[in-house]
């Protein structure tokens, strides 16, 4: 019987995906000082991190460092990072089953949400997932455009991203121009014609899901103003009770009383946020917005929450945008199972759970938003990656009588090299990022990213070549 996870038998774990949620559950693995642990960790980008990279907005750099918590772990010795390769097309799954002895899925949230109303493939009706990635270089969107020359626009939830997107939107193009943010996305702002948000929320104050740091960032903006309707902020008993428990939810509503008794100043861009309204329609000429059509809520206690119930009164918002941020999406992965309705990979403690061979011990784990669904920030996925760590740790010794396998690094090397797949390591990754922030210094911005695949590959070749 072979012993797994000793210095002659280290335990060959596969993570896809090198986001937080990934990142933190290599850390995890190396943490552990009575495990000998080999880890390849796969990104379908040749830029490892993720959200971190494409999500975070551009003018929270601060945010962004979180990434040298990442740099250790991925640049010990038990750690290969393989960018450019893409699980389920360069690499199957069952071939990541026979190289490695566990498989941790990180892939995250691919998707959004949708409203589910007609009217939402309209042009200038656009996901949050999308408009964020546009601004953030991912190469997904290398050749998306979203012309902002709409005069006003409604952007939908209440959360941290909406409130990245009202920013992003908001803010002077001067300061915008110091950020990492794409080209495409800058030149746009600089061309944007945008001088009112309506921030739309289905519920009211109290459960603004938004962060007090996010919502008070919004005030901080030059040249705009946050407005907000005194009579909106009169709260139900219920409302008044969740406060009590409930310190972020008090502070929003301290800041959105504030905001409530400014006067109005005319010359300023304005972020209008509107409480108990959901839109039921968005509305369209030649295929293009022409507004969204809300209707009136009223909060209704059930045993879970307050619910948001339609009262039937209507109102016709004059925009021409509507951005949609009401939450991600995980997408379904592989043949891997998928609970439709909760959008994640069922799981129990982050161990995969196969309907159809419930006795099995599984080689194969989640983290992160495809395990629990796309809440809580990039911290949260530290202690959710601890958790499926310890059952992946527990499981070990339940791998030996499987063998060893074809366990050498070399095999997946080979099948990758066959291929004709070009594998960027963390050093490949490096010399990009050199010419990133090489490029930004000299136009003061922390970089300037790569807007493809392809030009990351075609420069990463040009200076192998030089070295």
């Amino acid at each position: 019987m072979t012993r797994i996870g000793t210095s002659e038998h280290p335990l060959r774990v596969a993570v896809v995906g090198s986001g937080p949620s990934g990142m933190y559950a290599v850390a995890a693995l190396l943490d552990d000082e009575d495990l000998e642990v080999s880890v390849d960790v796969f990104d379908r980008l040749p830029a490892p991190y993720g959200l971190v990279r494409y999500g975070v907005a551009p003018d929270h750099q601060k945010i962004k460092l979180v990434s040298r918590v990442f740099d250790k772990a991925i640049t010990d010795e038990r750690v290969r990072f393989l960018g450019n390769v893409e699980v389920g097309t360069d690499l199957s799954r069952e071939e990541l089953k026979r190289h490695y002895h566990q498989i941790v899925y990180a892939v995250g949230a691919q998707s959004d949400r949708s409203l589910g109303i007609p009217g939402e493939d309209l042009e200038g009706s656009i996901s949050s997932t999308e408009f964020v990635a546009w601004y953030n270089s991912h190469p997904d969107l290398a050749d998306a455009h979203y012309p902002l020359h709409h005069e006003r626009v409604a952007v939908v939830g209440i959360g941290n991203v909406a409130m990245d997107v009202s920013r992003m939107l908001a803010k002077p193009v001067e300061e915008l121009a110091k950020t990492d943010i794409s080209d495409a996305a800058l030149e746009e702002m600089e061309r944007s014609r945008v001088r009112e948000i309506d921030v739309l929320a289905r519920r009211g104050p109290v459960q603004a899901k938004c962060s007090p740091a996010e919502l008070k960032e919004l005030t901080e903006i030059p040249g705009a103003q946050v407005v907000v309707d005194p009579g909106d902020l009169e709260l139900d008993p219920a409302s008044e009770a969740a406060l009590e428990d409930d310190r972020s939810a008090r502070k929003n509503l301290e800041i959105f009383r504030e905001l409530s008794e400014a006067s109005d100043e005319p010359e300023k861009r304005k972020i209008r946020f509107r409480f108990l309204v959901s839109p039921v329609e968005i509305v369209g000429e030649e295929g293009e917005v022409t507004g969204v059509r809300v209707e009136h809520n009223v909060l209704e206690p059930t045993p879970e929450r307050l619910r948001a119930r339609g009262t039937g009164r209507t109102e016709l918002l004059p925009v021409t945008m509507v951005v949609r941020a009401i939450g991600y999406r995980s997408e379904r992965l592989l043949d891997l199972p998928y609970d439709e309705r909760r959008a994640i990979v069922p799981n129990l403690e982050g161990r995969i759970l196969h309907p159809d061979r419930p006795e099995e011990v599984s080689r194969e784990y989640v983290v992160g938003w495809v395990k629990r669904g796309p809440t809580g920030l990039i911290g949260t996925n530290k202690l959710d990656a601890r958790e499926t760590v310890e059952k992946m740790v527990e499981d070990v010794p339940g791998l030996e009588d499987q063998g060893d396998g074809d366990r050498d690094p070399a095999a997946v090397d080979r099948i990758l090299a066959d291929r004709g797949v070009t594998v960027v390591s963390y050093d490949d990754w490096k010399r990009l990022d050199e010419v990133e922030v090489a490029q930004g210094e000299e136009l003061g911005r922390p970089r300037v990213k790569f807007p493809r695949v392809e030009e990351m590959l075609e420069t990463l070749e040009e200076l192998r070549a030089g070295s």
